[in-house]
């Protein structure tokens, strides 16, 4: 019989985490590399653990994440949101701590679109007198 799994995504501007959270000791792997060799900084690393330490869930499940698109700091924002709706359809109970943290609100922000007649989203072009 093949061991339970918890699969989610999660998503912060460009990047996309998709996690799978497995019955195990506590070990991240971030695309095939344990998660300390692929976030080099600390605060990355703090990020993608928020979730597990709030639910005292550090120990009890091994992450497996498939990380694409945008920058280091950027994966990590979506992991800890992957990670965080994973934990929920493993403990349905952990829904309001997480909530309340704020672990499951997706940052809507994203790239505003270049716009015509202007070099970039708000920069115009230069005016010039003569």
């Amino acid at each position: 019989m093949d061991e339970v799994r918890f699969t989610a995504v999660g998503r912060r501007k460009e990047s996309v985490a998709r996690v799978q959270l497995l019955p195990g000791k506590g070990d991240i792997v971030a695309n095939g590399k344990p998660y300390e060799k692929y976030f080099l900084r600390e605060t990355d690393r703090i990020i993608i653990t928020q979730p597990l330490v709030a639910t005292n869930s550090v120990a009890k499940y091994n992450v497996s994440a498939n990380l694409s698109g945008g920058g280091l700091t950027r994966q990590a924002g979506a992991l800890r949101l992957g990670i965080a709706r994973a934990l929920i359809a493993a403990e349905p109970e952990s829904k309001d701590l997480l909530r309340k943290q704020g672990y499951l609100t997706r940052d809507p922000r994203a790239k505003e679109r270049k716009k015509y007649g202007q070099k970039g989203a708000r920069k115009r072009f230069q005016w010039t007198k003569r």
